[in-house]
């Protein structure tokens, strides 16, 4: 399983030649090494790989356009993936965050506690992941003998402005939060960042709920379920 990738959506943009290295290339020579050795590579890919303007949800099968060069990298080693091992079982997910490391839901909680007020980004869509429901879709697809493209995230539809606010009501629940601040929403266009994102990637997720035999998680009891964790944890 290739977890690795370069995700800094926004410094991939300076730094094209590590990106290339790290989402493309080396993507491609671990399908080569794996292929040889009759074995089969799962690697997790991005929703970065489609432009945002179709409007409806994004299928597998559907044509990439990625914006980025994050995204285009992403989508280059899913190519060099399927070409070197066509048995490559590929999993595209979005926006996903867990107890530790760096994600959205431990910086909000930061800045929460730290600021009165919060601005957040309201015309961007896609569906929050907590990486437990992810782990637990992979081990999954792979056991059902998943070839090909796949799409997995958790159940439901947000803009980081909906996610933030969930964070910040969930995280005062949990006692993680001495208080709520105010969240602004705001423009994409009032938010400028280097690299473009796409506006619209809601994932379609059916083919592998049918392959699961379920519907997963909806991703406000997922975010519930992880500050719980968190709570624990600290």
């Amino acid at each position: 399983m290739n977890a690795a990738a370069y995700t800094a959506v926004d410094a991939a943009e300076e730094n094209t030649g590590t990106a290339e290295l790290i989402n493309a290339t080396t993507v491609g020579q671990l399908a080569q090494a794996v292929h040889r050795h009759d074995a089969k590579l799962v690697h997790i890919s991005t929703d970065f790989v489609f432009d945002g303007l179709g409007g409806r949800l994004y299928r597998p099968e559907d044509e990439t356009n990625p914006l980025s060069v994050y995204g285009r990298t992403k989508r280059d080693g899913e190519l060099l993936a399927l070409r070197a091992a066509p048995n490559t079982l590929i999993v595209r997910t979005a926006w996903v965050y867990a107890e530790a490391g760096k994600n959205f839901v431990l910086t909000m909680l930061r800045l929460m506690a730290e600021r009165p007020e919060i601005r957040v980004v309201a015309d961007q869509i896609g569906t929050p992941t907590y990486v437990r429901n992810l782990a637990n879709a992979l081990w999954g697809l792979t056991a059902k003998g998943g070839e090909g493209i796949f799409h997995f995230t958790d159940a439901g539809v947000a803009s980081w402005y909906d996610f933030a606010v969930a964070i910040a009501e969930e995280g005062h629940a949990a006692g993680l939060l001495t208080k709520q601040p105010y969240i602004v929403p705001i423009a994409t266009v009032d938010y400028p960042t280097p690299a473009k994102r796409p506006a619209f990637s809601v994932l379609d997720k059916t083919k592998t709920v049918t392959l699961l035999g379920e519907q997963g998680q909806h991703w406000r009891s997922a975010l519930r379920d992880m500050m719980g964790r968190l709570k624990n944890n600290a």
